[in-house]
C-alpha cells in the first residue's frame, strides 16, 4: 500500500481538478437555495421569471421590490426582488405528504445583485423542502423541482 500511495495521490488530485468544469452555473451557498446566474438585471430577471410562470399557468400572488422598500426607510440595498407564485395542482400534493409544507407555499423566487454586480435567480430546492418537512420521497417533489428548474432556466436564458 505504501508503494501505491505516491502513485494514487497525483492521479486522484488530477481527477478532482477536472470536476468543477462539469458543475452547472449555479450555487447553493445557502442551505436549500438553488441560485442561478442571470445575464440580466435583477428587475429584468424577475420580469422574465414572472412572464414564464404566468405562461405556465401559475398564479402570481405578490411581487416585492425589497430595494424600494428599503429606500422608503432610507436604507440602501442592492437590487433585490421577490416573486410569490404557485398553483394548487403543484403545492397541494406536497401538502398531502406533509401539511407543514404550507409554510413554504406558495413558492417564491428571489432575484438579487451581489456585491460583485452579478445577478442571481434563486428558489428553494425541492429536495431541501422534502427533507425539511420529513417527506424526502414525496412524489410531488419531482414535479416541483422540474418546474422550478425549468422556470428559472427560461427566465435566465440569453
Amino acid at each position: 500500500m505504501k508503494k501505491l500511495l505516491p502513485l494514487l495521490v497525483p492521479a486522484l488530485l488530477s481527477a478532482l481538478a477536472v470536476l468543477p468544469s462539469f458543475a452547472p452555473a449555479q450555487t447553493t451557498a445557502v442551505q436549500g437555495l438553488t441560485a442561478i446566474k442571470s445575464p440580466y438585471s435583477a428587475k429584468e430577471t424577475m420580469d422574465r421569471f414572472e412572464a414564464v410562470v404566468k405562461e405556465k399557468n401559475q398564479v402570481v400572488f405578490a411581487r416585492v421590490d425589497h430595494t424600494a422598500g428599503g429606500a422608503k426607510v432610507n436604507l440602501a440595498i442592492r437590487p433585490t426582488e421577490l416573486l410569490v407564485f404557485g398553483n394548487p395542482l403543484g403545492g397541494t400534493p406536497l401538502m398531502q405528504c406533509a401539511q407543514t409544507a404550507g409554510i413554504d407555499l406558495p413558492m417564491k423566487a428571489l432575484a438579487w445583485q451581489d456585491e460583485g454586480g452579478q445577478v442571481w435567480l434563486g428558489y428553494n430546492d425541492a429536495t431541501y423542502l422534502g427533507q425539511r418537512h420529513g417527506v424526502p420521497q414525496c412524489p410531488a417533489l419531482v414535479n416541483i423541482g422540474k418546474a422550478l428548474a425549468g422556470f428559472a432556466a427560461l427566465a435566465t436564458a440569453k
